[in-house]
């Protein structure tokens, strides 16, 4: 039965911890952004300003779209980061055990 390690749970909660403040910043930024887009059509409801207003809806969706990709980036150096550190992690652990452990006698 394998067993995570201390470092391994660590690596595992902060990954997960990043993923989901990710995802709640997403979620808020389209709440945000549906709550704008709702207000503007109950204000204004003139033909003539339907083409600035979707000029501005396509600003909102590129800016969000560039968030999203930057906070994307983020993400994948932040796991990048913290694979590499478990991996170091996982091979300090293990020489520290090499040492501290034993070596069973040769029969």
């Amino acid at each position: 039965m394998w067993m995570q390690t201390g470092a391994e749970l660590w690596e595992t909660r902060f990954v997960s911890e990043a993923i989901d403040d990710a995802l709640s910043r997403l979620e808020v930024a389209l709440t945000r952004l549906e709550a704008a887009v709702g207000q503007r059509f109950e204000a204004e409801r003139d033909p003539s300003d339907l083409e600035t207003e979707l000029a501005i809806m396509g600003e909102d969706r590129a800016r969000l779209g560039a968030e999203l990709d930057a906070a994307s980036a983020r993400l994948a150096a932040v796991e990048a980061a913290s694979d590499d550190v478990g991996h170091r992690l996982g091979r300090a652990i293990a020489a520290v055990e090499g040492v501290l452990v034993p070596s069973s006698p040769a029969r």
